[in-house]
């Protein structure tokens, strides 16, 4: 066998070498190509699954407080506008007896003045709760000085509040959302923190509307996971959600809180 023929062959079984080589590359990058796009997309539905699963947890922690709300004003209506408008009722019946005096019917008139009186107060106070009237005819600034005069007139707890933005009238509809975070964030400061002292700041920080709250409570734990569990949290994450913002809440035992969000 001539040289040539040998050398000739050497050459074929190399190509075929590399061309196996090659061809085997070519099914190991399809493989590793298509394993790599399955644990992508694989990676991506969960992504989504727990982002739905976050959505579901928040409109759900929504529709609860809507439902504890809707419980508690009910029970306010009953228990308290319901009952004087009933002894009302029955004053009222009492003044068509016969035979009354005049002491008797001035003080049956007397007592319905007093209990109507009251019940006018306390359905105003209802309806100040779902929608203070000063945030709704004045904004976002004013509210937020009224609710602090409210707290203040406790005499248990001393607020600060300083406000450097101008809010635009035509976004009461998100500063209502604002105006709320606050209200939670406030009565929890007097609920669980025992605060004697609140500070809430608005700033306009690079462009985007910011809100510090600070306590002087007893704080907790923010470290630990169980502490956000809260419905009153997860009220406060669903809202500065529906913002498009952030938020992020500091605290340890026995040195308050402090929190920044942004909307």
């Amino acid at each position: 066998m001539s040289s040539n023929s040998i050398h000739d062959k050497e050459i074929v079984a190399i190509i075929l070498y590399i061309s196996c080589f090659f061809m085997m590359l070519a099914v190991f990058l399809i493989v590793f190509f298509y394993f790599s796009r399955k644990k992508i997309i694989q990676k991506e539905l969960e992504k989504r699954d727990l982002t739905l699963q976050y959505q579901k947890e928040q409109l759900h922690a929504i529709i609860v407080t809507q439902e504890e709300e809707r419980k508690r004003i009910a029970q306010d209506l009953h228990d308290d506008i319901s009952s004087k408008l009933n002894i009302v009722s029955l004053n009222s019946h009492l003044l068509t007896s016969p035979n009354l005096t005049e002491a008797e019917i001035s003080e049956i008139t007397e007592n319905i003045i007093s209990l109507t009186t009251k019940a006018l107060e306390n359905s105003r106070k209802i309806a100040h709760n779902l929608l203070p009237p000063v945030f709704e005819k004045f904004g976002l600034n004013a509210g937020v000085e009224e609710l602090c005069e409210e707290f203040e007139s406790s005499k248990s707890v001393k607020t600060y509040y300083k406000n450097e933005i101008d809010f635009n009238d035509q976004d009461i509809d998100r500063h209502l959302h604002v105006f709320r975070i606050l209200q939670e964030l406030m009565n929890n400061s007097l609920r669980h923190g025992k605060a004697t002292e609140i500070s809430i700041a608005f700033k306009n920080i690079d462009g985007v509307h910011t809100c510090t709250y600070e306590d002087n409570g007893v704080g907790f734990d923010s470290k630990n996971a169980e502490n956000h569990k809260g419905l009153g949290m997860k009220n406060i994450d669903s809202r500065v959600s529906f913002l498009n913002g952030s938020i992020e809440i500091k605290s340890e035992i026995g040195n308050g809180i402090d929190a920044i969000f942004t909307f």
